[in-house]
C-alpha cells in the first residue's frame, strides 16, 4: 500500500466509487473497511474527532462518516458534532481544590489523557461535580458496542436511521456510585467541537447494562485547568438529541491573576522585536488564534519531540495549522526545529524528519505551576512591539482594540503582506483578549 496522505486517499475513494453522487441520490453510502484499506487503513481515515480535523475533502462536500460494525461506515451528510459552549480561556470562575499527597503523582506534570484522568479521580472534583457520593472506577477501554439503531440529523434531508452492530468504542473512564453509572470522555487539547459518538455510543451500550441512571461526562484538561462538561440524550433513540446540562472548572493551583501582576509584567518587559518582515532571518508573524493550543503543544512537546505531521495527528490539525502553531511558538522563542527520526507505523520504518521541540526558555516555562506559567508567556508576547504597544493601550481604556486599529498598526509595523493582515490581525486580536481574560478568573 504506497503511503498518502488522509485527505489524498478519501479523494481517491470518492473517485472510484462515486460517494458524492451516492450521497446526493440515495441519501448515504456504505463503505467497508476493506474498500477503504485499498488506500489506506481504516484506524487512520475513519476517526476525528473535531469537525476542525475532518479531511478537506468531507469538509468541502459535507459529508460525514460513523462505524456501523467493527468492519463497515456510513457516509452522509450527517451533523455529527457538538459545539462546546465556549473556548476555556472565556472561563471566569473555578474551584480550587486540593488533592491528597501521593509520592507517585505529580500535578504539575499531567501530560496524558489517562494522567488527568487519575489525577480527576483521586481529587474531590467528581464528588463535588456530581454530587453523587464516592465514586469507584469499574470500566474502561475499547468494546463492542452490541446491537442498537438510532436517528441522526443531516444537513439537508430528513434525519436518517442507522443500525449499528457491535462497532468498537473506546471509554476513557467508567464509574459507579450509589446513585449512577458515569461515563467519561477526556481530552486534554482544546477543540472547538466534539465527536457526539464518543458518548452516545457508550450510553447505548451501557443504557442495556446497567439499571441505575447513566451520566455522561466531557473532561478536558488543559493549561493545568479542568473543565468538566455534563450531557445527555433527550431521547434515548436520538443520537442529534444531546443537551448540556452543567459546566464547572476545576483547579489543582493558585490561579489568581490581578491587573496589578500584568502591569508588572509590561513594566519590567521591554518591546525589543519590531517583528519587521524585512529582518533578517525573520520568524512569520503569528496566524494562530488559540493561544490555549500553543500551551497544549507545549505540553506535548514537555513529553517528546515530534514531528509537524505527529504535532498534526496529536492536536488534530491539518498540516498547514501544524506549520502555524509551531510558528507561533518559534515567534515566543519557545520551539524550535532539528532534523531527526521518527517511527512510521504504515512502513514499519525509522524515518529522517524534521521534529519540533521546546527551546530552553520552553522547556523552563513547561515546568512551571499555573501562574507563573501565565506570566512569563505574557512576557515573551510583550516583547513584541504591536503586542506591547496594544496591551497598555487596553489596559489603560479597558476596551480591546478594533480589528481595523490592528490592521493600521500592522501596516505600520510592516509585519506581513497586505493579503495577510485580516487573518493575523484576528490572531492578535485573541492573543491580546487572552491576556485580559487572565485576571478575570476568580477562585471559589
Amino acid at each position: 500500500m504506497a503511503k498518502i496522505s488522509t485527505n489524498s486517499a478519501w479523494e481517491k475513494l470518492f473517485d472510484k466509487y462515486n460517494i458524492e453522487k451516492e450521497v446526493s441520490e440515495k441519501g448515504f453510502f456504505n463503505i467497508k473497511a476493506e474498500q477503504i484499506k485499498e488506500f489506506k487503513e481504516p484506524r487512520l481515515m475513519a476517526k476525528w474527532d473535531s469537525s476542525e480535523s475532518l479531511p478537506s475533502i468531507l469538509k468541502s462536500k459535507g459529508i460525514n462518516i460513523l462505524p456501523t460494525s467493527r468492519s463497515s461506515y456510513i457516509l452522509s451528510d450527517f451533523n455529527l458534532y457538538e459545539e462546546l459552549p465556549k473556548y476555556i480561556e472565556d472561563v471566569t470562575k473555578m474551584k480550587r481544590v486540593e488533592i491528597r499527597d501521593l509520592e507517585s503523582i505529580d500535578i504539575e506534570n499531567i501530560t496524558s489523557e489517562a494522567n488527568a484522568i487519575n489525577v480527576l479521580m483521586l481529587s474531590p472534583i467528581l464528588e463535588d461535580f456530581l454530587g453523587d457520593g464516592e465514586n469507584y472506577a469499574t470500566f474502561n477501554g475499547r468494546m463492542g458496542t452490541g446491537e442498537f439503531d438510532f436517528f441522526v440529523n443531516r444537513n439537508l434531508k430528513d434525519p436518517l436511521c442507522i443500525d449499528v452492530k457491535n462497532a468498537q468504542c473506546e471509554i476513557d473512564a467508567g464509574l459507579e456510585n450509589e446513585k449512577s453509572v458515569v461515563i467519561i470522555e477526556a481530552k486534554n487539547v482544546i477543540h472547538p467541537d466534539f465527536h457526539v459518538r464518543q458518548l452516545y455510543y457508550p450510553y447505548r451500550l451501557w443504557r442495556n447494562k446497567v439499571k441505575k441512571p447513566i451520566r455522561l461526562l466531557f473532561s478536558i484538561y488543559s493549561n493545568q485547568i479542568y473543565r468538566l462538561l455534563e450531557y445527555r440524550f433527550n431521547d434515548l433513540n436520538n443520537y442529534s438529541s444531546i443537551e448540556l446540562i452543567k459546566e464547572k472548572y476545576y483547579t489543582l493551583q493558585d490561579t489568581k491573576i490581578t491587573c496589578y501582576d500584568l502591569l508588572e509584567v509590561y513594566k519590567k518587559t521591554k518591546a525589543t522585536i519590531s517583528d519587521n518582515m524585512n529582518d533578517y532571518e525573520k520568524t512569520p508573524f503569528v496566524q494562530a488564534d488559540s493561544f490555549e493550543k500553543v500551551i497544549s503543544l507545549i505540553d506535548f512537546l514537555k513529553e517528546e519531540d515530534m514531528s509537524p505531521a505527529k504535532v498534526a495527528e496529536i492536536m488534530q490539525f491539518d498540516i498547514r495549522q501544524a506549520g502555524y502553531y509551531f510558528n507561533a511558538g518559534k515567534y515566543l522563542g519557545i520551539f524550535e526545529k532539528y532534523h531527526g527520526e521518527e517511527f512510521d507505523d504504515e512502513s514499519s520504518k525509522w524515518n529522517k524528519v524534521v521534529k519540533i521541540r521546546l527551546t530552553k526558555k520552553g522547556q523552563e516555562i513547561a515546568k512551571m505551576n499555573y501562574k507563573p506559567r501565565q506570566l512569563e508567556l505574557v512576557k515573551l508576547i510583550l516583547k513584541h512591539k504591536i503586542f506591547n504597544v496594544f496591551f497598555l493601550e487596553t489596559f489603560t481604556t479597558g476596551q480591546l482594540p478594533k480589528k481595523k486599529d490592528i490592521e493600521n498598526a500592522m501596516r505600520k509595523y510592516n509585519v506581513c503582506g497586505e493579503g495577510q493582515i485580516t487573518r493575523r490581525a484576528s490572531t492578535v486580536y485573541s492573543w491580546l483578549k487572552w491576556i485580559f481574560k487572565l485576571q478575570k478568573v476568580t477562585q471559589e
